[in-house]
């Protein structure tokens, strides 16, 4: 018989890795703004600033970013807070969510442009690693804070008889801690970001919570017995 406490090693393991991702994914946004500030300052080290500030977004920020992202879905997905029962940890995965699309598909391209050329970065792609620091600031605070109410989806399954969510397995803890490791070894091998195994396992771990929330989910509560109704006699006990 497994005891309350199977697991929280690897619980500990999850938490501590989302902290030290999203700090570094935070320092390394605040560094790519400095040094994208700095080639703009100084023409003379624009070439060394931008070649730096891609170097840093592939081998920090990059690996930072898809670390704190899938520790954090993987987090909220197999403990009791949920994905979308609360409305801070929503707001943390939205938010989360935009700032990878706005670094994949909008800073990183712009960087290889950069160093390409060896132009200084234009003002708006300094702004956009700064707001991106000071959004992984916003997601601590709500970290901490946890402000706002539950959403309408904790509303219905308190309705249902659900006030709690049972937290998942060992095995899909240890998925979440070892995936972003993993991953970072492909990031050095391949030198690209390669969040290969993160993807799968944050894959794996929403369907199986999903079919095993479903399979637990409580039954409707049965109606209220009529005022003054007789209840039905115990079953005789057998000798």
């Amino acid at each position: 018989m497994t005891t309350p406490r199977t697991g929280k090693p690897w619980r500990h393991l999850l938490v501590w890795l989302h902290v030290v991702s999203s700090t570094a994914w935070m320092s390394g946004a605040a560094g790519l703004a400095i040094l994208l500030g700095l080639s703009r300052s100084d023409p003379a080290l624009a070439g060394a600033a931008v070649g730096a500030a891609r170097h840093l977004d592939v081998f920090l920020l990059a690996v930072a970013a898809n670390a704190s992202a899938s520790t954090g879905l993987v987090l909220a997905w197999t403990t009791s807070w949920g994905l979308v029962h609360h409305w801070w940890v929503a707001a943390k995965a939205a938010i989360t969510l935009v700032q990878l699309y706005a670094g994949i598909a909008i800073l990183s391209p712009v960087l290889d442009e950069l160093v390409a050329g060896g132009t200084p970065a234009p003002a708006a792609q300094v702004a956009g690693a700064a707001a991106m620091a000071s959004a992984v600031a916003f997601q601590a605070w709500l970290s901490v804070a946890k402000p706002w109410s539950r959403t309408p989806v904790a509303r219905r399954e308190r309705a249902r008889g659900r006030t709690k969510l049972p937290p998942a397995g060992t095995p899909l803890v240890a998925a979440g801690v070892l995936a972003p490791v993993g991953d970072v070894a492909l990031t050095v091998a391949l030198g690209v970001p390669a969040p290969l195994l993160e993807v799968v396992v944050l894959g794996v771990v929403g369907v199986a919570r999903r079919r095993a929330l479903t399979r637990t989910a409580p039954a409707a509560a049965a109606p209220a017995a009529p005022a003054g109704a007789v209840p039905p006699a115990p079953a005789p006990r057998g000798s």
